[in-house]
């Protein structure tokens, strides 16, 4: 079943990607196809408050901007955050680079956590970044087609085919979406930096699936 539906999909995301390789803007490209066409109902079934969703924009903000100043063109590192917990994932130039990119994101106020995934080496190429962009959409897509797996619940981040999983999910929705990742072609392996929640906490989700969990004052 995943196979079929992704043999459909496919077609549609080659010609889409085609088109955006052409532009120099495939990664953005990928994730609008998939976050308008395929699974555009994102905002209104997250399952973090309103107020965590806007504290999560304004960290990526803050978090790129600080990092632009100090990383240099010897570093890449996408700045990622889910319910004010950060992922850091990229390439930089030493030890004393990825310790400062830590330190800069735990400085931004209502940060959590930081899940420093950097690695210290040379900086990614575009075919690298547009192959992590094609295994973020294929898993995306997956997630969609499964029935036993909320795709909303889940950010993917893709990075030298390391697939990053994100949300607020059960043990178990957790580890189901794991696999279903790991089977996809081209990930070498898939990085659990989630949130765990209780069977008691999905079920409140589940009986309001059109609403936003309560504000956090």
């Amino acid at each position: 079943m995943i196979k079929k539906s992704w043999s459909k999909l496919g077609k549609s995301v080659a010609v889409i990607s085609l088109s955006c390789a052409a532009a120099l803007s495939l990664q953005g490209c990928v994730e609008m196809v998939v976050g308008s066409a395929v699974i555009g109902t994102f905002a209104a079934t997250d399952r973090r408050t309103f107020g965590a969703q806007t504290d999560d924009k304004g960290i990526v903000i803050k978090g790129e901007s600080r990092l632009s100043g100090i990383m240099g063109k010897y570093s890449h590192v996408d700045v990622n955050s889910f319910n004010r917990r950060v992922l850091l994932t990229g390439e930089v130039a030493d030890d004393n680079a990825k310790a400062a990119a830590e330190r800069e994101m735990r400085a931004i106020d209502g940060v959590v956590s930081v899940a420093n995934e950097l690695i210290i080496g040379p900086v990614s190429n575009y075919t690298s970044r547009s192959n992590d962009a094609l295994i973020t959409t294929k898993v995306k897509a997956t997630f969609v087609d499964a029935k036993d797996v909320s795709a909303t619940a889940f950010k993917v981040v893709t990075e030298a085919g390391v697939v990053y999983l994100m949300g607020r999910v059960t043990q178990g929705e957790g580890a189901r979406a794991a696999d279903l990742a790991a089977s996809i072609n081209g990930v070498r392996k898939v990085v659990k930096v989630f949130e765990y929640i209780s069977e008691e906490e999905l079920k409140t989700f589940q009986t309001t699936p059109n609403k936003n969990p309560p504000s956090d004052n």
